[in-house]
């Protein structure tokens, strides 16, 4: 679905316009203001509005686990663009981000189920679960609810996502969430690719 096929991520001019418009946001607003996540939303809408920019290199499946493929880092490390490709039927475990986040759904389809932890750290739902489909747009923060398990909707086919992070992602400290509860376990999730610096 790319015409991309040579070039770069960040040669894609609707990536080249996103980045653009996190530059902005982030010199002129702070998640904790009011336009900050409308502003944010806007433009993750606007990127995954259509599917036809993404290079087919950083759309490719793992048999076993679902891949996070850097598109971009700002240079001061203030965000950061990634895909997420889910193979038919992956999913992540129960984790966070620690930093503001926004997933917009380019192609299939991925469902999000919320967690909170309860005295002795056991996660335990809040909410429904919601699926985001192709063109929609969540978001994720510290301030506004950040621990979910997200899956590919679709047991038979590939599903891709774009998020934009307050961070470089692939090097944030973040936490995973047994099951049975007890501590978080620490982790950074590195990229599916190797990041030019």
């Amino acid at each position: 679905m790319t015409a991309f096929h040579e070039k770069t991520p960040e040669q894609a001019p609707a990536l080249k316009t996103f980045v653009s418009a996190l530059e902005e946001l982030v010199q002129t607003s702070d998640e904790l203001q009011a336009d900050f996540w409308p502003r944010l939303q806007a433009a993750m809408q606007a990127l995954v509005a259509r599917d036809d920019w993404l290079p087919d290199s950083v759309a490719v499946p793992h048999p076993e686990y679902y891949q996070q493929y850097c598109l971009h880092v700002d240079a001061q490390e203030r965000f950061s663009v990634v895909s997420f490709v889910w193979g038919p039927g992956q999913s992540t475990p129960i984790h966070d981000h620690t930093v503001w986040g926004a997933i917009g759904m380019l192609r299939g389809a991925e469902v999000s189920q919320d967690y909170a932890c309860d005295a002795n750290g056991k996660p335990f739902e809040t909410g429904q679960p919601h699926t985001l489909l192709a063109g929609d747009v969540a978001c994720v923060s510290p301030t506004i609810g950040d621990i979910h398990r997200v899956s590919n909707v679709f047991e038979d086919k590939v599903s891709v996502s774009v998020h934009a992070y307050g961070a470089d992602i692939g090097r944030v400290s973040r936490h995973v969430f047994p099951l049975e509860g007890g501590s978080p376990k620490t982790f950074v999730s590195g990229y599916s690719t190797q990041v030019a610096r």
